[in-house]
């Protein structure tokens, strides 16, 4: 009969645990959280020093039992949940739901499920972390407390089915801002100017870019601009001012953390937030390898330390040194800039054993497991491997007082990129006519301008929305995804490709929380926030003490808000439109959609149709009144009521007035009002 009982929070971990500990243990698994606040109130006494209210989870009462018997038999039991706040809080609450107090009882974490980390671990078994425990409890009471008193205010104002959050707020408004920069932005023109350029004695044309003038660099803005410089320099001499031979190194990345790992699937996979969680969490916990049964591939998924062992440092290095040669070495040790607490000090995310090469187990892989599995992989070797070295030429061509630049680069030692190239590695590697000196004979052979315009700053994405929250501190680790996930499954963003957009929703919702509860949706806010919590896993203070700060303020701004937001309500306007069933004046209401048109009379009558708001604008082409509307994905935009028989639309709203230049709609950015034409500049103010 087995001694010992191991509890894991996965069912997924316990045969690959079993079978490292034999007989003498029984590995049992809890299936995440077993307790937890009440889904039917906020679950928080806010009269009795904000004590939580916890209950058993439905569903686990059978799974609770099981344990327990298990628990009777046991000499000794360990808590091996996931190495984290969460993890940490779920063997507290397992500690208490199995009535543990009279057993001998340890906790015991391991960052990667492979025999030495699970050994070593009962080796190093400790009490439960009551500091990590209350940081984690007074998350999930900061965030049940602004669900549940802001929520139901938002069903009042607006419409049932709306939530509210402390970090997805916020990450509304991040998004919603970026919205509003884009719809502000006015494009400026500028233009760019190359040189091609005849070397004497070589084939090849030389392009040169144009700098500036006099050693000072000129941005060209207008065409008169750059006529005016192609005339003065097509009459003066072209010569080679200097040349430039230098080494430069770049460094190896460093390996991954939750963030860069999403945020690197998502552009060299196309993999969303969540879907790379799901399938790192399948990697972490094991995977079946033909002749070694199951294995876990990666080590703990959910963290922002660029930290690595000394074991998996001596095992890369022996791979790097086997495979490719010893100068592929990496000598300096670096270290990662972390602005944040790094994670419960865990590793960075790698493989749990570098011999097992990708290519080597891809039949026992499904392909997206495997992709990322071999991104993970090549990142961590990369990051044991030394910098690549380039030799970079950069040429200064002087045409009287104007100056012309070209540069290039060539790879001299190719380093970590032997194994892998970062997405963002934008190493110029252009060619110049061979080598070039100083009393080279150059000939114009002539100009290429080109006229462009600034563009706005880009959508989010999933991974740039991660990065952003990462940079301004909001959320951490294992809260990037579910975040995202819930804007979208909320309709307050909709993705288009990899965009991220806000929907009409998602702007009402957004203007009501900024009024009403600034500090909520207040980046510095937030951020100061996640790092009082901080300072609770650290142990520097009380946890109850953010709460009691906290709450008081969020009470006076909820009763506050019911009071002076009657007015955001959308009250059911009725309209001119007549019922097509009964007759009656039909209303316009808002469903998970957005607006409709639905009879007064339900539940009675039933009639519904789509509602068309006019903007007072009639449309250019054909006449007809110019409506908002909204994509599948809920962004909204402005078309023609006449649709499909005229295919108006645009994204920016129409003035109603038409380009004196080519007869194209004027569309009104910010103060400005921009033609509609694609080949047209006309710009005015308001």
């Amino acid at each position: 009969m087995a001694k010992y009982l191991v509890i894991v929070e996965s069912p997924a971990k316990v045969k690959t645990i079993k079978k490292f500990l034999g007989t003498n243990y029984e590995v049992l698994a809890s299936n995440g959280h077993v307790r937890d606040l009440p889904k039917s109130q906020m679950g928080v006494d806010i009269e009795n020093d904000y004590e939580p209210k916890y209950i058993t989870i439905r569903g686990k009462g059978d799974l609770l039992a099981a344990l327990r018997r298990q628990v009777k038999k046991a000499e000794k039991v360990y808590l091996a949940t996931d190495p984290d706040r969460e993890g940490e809080a779920i063997s507290w609450h397992l500690y208490h739901a199995l009535k543990l107090q009279d057993k001998k009882v340890y906790r015991i974490t391991f960052n990667e499920i492979t025999q030495n980390a699970v050994k070593e671990s009962l080796k190093n078994a400790r009490e439960i972390d009551m500091n990590l425990v209350d940081s984690q409890q007074a998350r999930r009471v900061l965030d049940r407390m602004v669900g549940y008193r802001i929520s139901p205010l938002l069903w009042e104002k607006i419409k049932r089915g709306l939530s509210a959050g402390r970090v997805q707020s916020v990450a509304l408004r991040i998004v919603c801002d970026r919205e509003d920069e884009i719809n502000a932005f006015i494009p400026e023109e500028y233009w760019t100017l190359d040189a091609n350029i005849k070397v004497k004695g070589k084939k090849s044309l030389l392009t040169a870019k144009y700098y500036g003038e006099d050693k000072k660099k000129v941005e060209l803005k207008t065409e008169a601009d750059t006529d005016n410089v192609m005339k003065d320099a097509k009459a003066r001499k072209f010569e080679v001012a200097d040349v430039k031979v230098a080494e430069k190194t770049k460094k190896a990345p460093l390996p991954f953390t939750t963030s860069t790992l999403q945020q690197e699937a998502s552009q060299t996979l196309n993999f969303s937030t969540q879907k790379t969680m799901r399938l790192a969490q399948q990697l972490y916990e094991g995977v079946e390898i033909k002749g070694e049964g199951t294995v876990a591939l990666i080590t703990y998924l959910r963290t922002d330390s660029t930290r690595v062992s000394d074991e998996a440092k001596a095992m890369a290095k022996d791979y790097i040194d086997k495979h490719y040669g010893e100068k592929y070495d990496c000598e300096v040790e670096r270290e990662g800039k972390n602005s944040q607490k790094i994670q419960d000090a865990h590793e960075a995310i790698r493989p749990t054993n570098v011999n097992r090469n990708p290519i080597e187990i891809k039949d026992d892989l499904p392909r997206d497991l495997y992709r990322l599995y071999h991104l993970i992989w090549k990142r961590f070797l990369a990051s044991r491997m030394a910098p690549a070295v380039y030799e970079s030429t950069n040429v200064k061509i002087s045409a009287g007082s104007h100056m012309f630049t070209a540069s290039a680069s060539r790879v001299v030692f190719d380093g970590f990129r032997a194994v892998y190239s970062p997405v963002d590695d934008k190493e110029d590697e252009g060619k110049l006519t061979d080598s070039i000196s100083t009393d080279a004979e150059l000939v114009l052979e002539g100009f290429d301008p080109k006229q462009h315009f600034t563009q706005p700053p880009a959508h989010y994405t999933e991974a740039s929305l991660v990065r952003e929250m990462e940079e301004l501190g909001i959320g951490r680790p294992s809260t990037y995804a579910p975040t995202i996930t819930t804007i979208l499954a909320r309709r307050y963003v909709a993705k288009e490709g990899k965009n991220l957009f806000v929907t009409e929703l998602g702007e009402v919702v957004n203007d009501m929380m900024k009024r009403a509860f600034p500090s909520i949706v207040d980046v510095n806010f937030t951020a100061n926030m996640e790092a009082l919590l901080d300072g609770v896993e650290e142990g520097n203070i009380k946890w109850k003490t953010i709460i009691e700060n906290f709450y008081p303020d969020l009470d006076a701004a909820v009763v506050q808000a019911e009071k002076d937001l009657a007015e955001v309500k959308i009250a059911d306007e009725v309209t001119d439109e007549i019922c097509d069933e009964c007759g009656k004046n039909l209303v316009i209401k808002y469903g998970p959609h957005g607006k409709f048109l639905a009879c007064p009379g339900f539940p009675e009558c039933h009639f519904t149709k789509p509602y068309f708001e006019k903007i007072g604008v009639k449309c250019p082409k054909c006449g007809n009144d110019i409506v908002i509307k909204k994509s599948k994905k809920g962004r909204k935009y402005y078309g023609c009521m006449n649709n499909p028989e005229c295919d108006f639309m645009s994204w920016q709203k129409p003035s109603g007035e038409i380009c004196p230049k080519c007869g194209n709609a004027l569309l009104e950015k910010g103060n400005k009002l921009v033609c509609n034409g694609e080949d047209c500049d006309y710009m005015r103010d308001k």
